[in-house]
């Protein structure tokens, strides 16, 4: 089970890596090549949102179907364990949000990236002109 969470927070250090490395300012040979890097990491990645998405129904299922712990029914030991589960179901739901959060902001750099180099392709075809 934690495997998939795991794997999930390796995901969301390498977005936050990529997104830190296209958003600091370069060279523009640089700054380009880095942006045509991301752009062909954002293809494979596009699999962390089904996967980010089933992890958060799972959670919303699991979080319908939990006992509740309240009162005087449970011991001290059930009512930490309850909400050591609570904690970590919180953490994993901001893990998944943040999963797709990242992809669409790498995704968004990128293509404003590319906008402005073809923005600055025709500015340039115009000048010699």
């Amino acid at each position: 089970m934690a495997l998939q969470w795991m794997i999930l927070s390796w995901v969301v250090a390498a977005e936050a890596a990529v997104a830190l490395l296209v958003t600091l300012p370069a060279p523009r040979l640089l700054k380009s090549r880095i942006v045509a890097l991301a752009s062909l990491l954002l293809q494979p990645l596009t699999g962390v949102l089904p996967f980010a998405a089933f992890q958060l129904l799972d959670l919303h299922w699991k979080n319908e179907h939990r006992l509740i712990c309240a009162g005087d029914v449970c011991t001290t030991d059930e009512r930490i364990r309850y909400e050591k589960s609570i904690f970590k179901a919180q953490r994993n739901v901001i893990l998944c949000v943040l999963a797709c959060l990242l992809y669409w902001c790498i995704y968004h750099i990128c293509k404003y990236n590319k906008e402005i180099k073809e923005l600055e392709e025709v500015e340039k075809r115009v000048k010699e002109q």
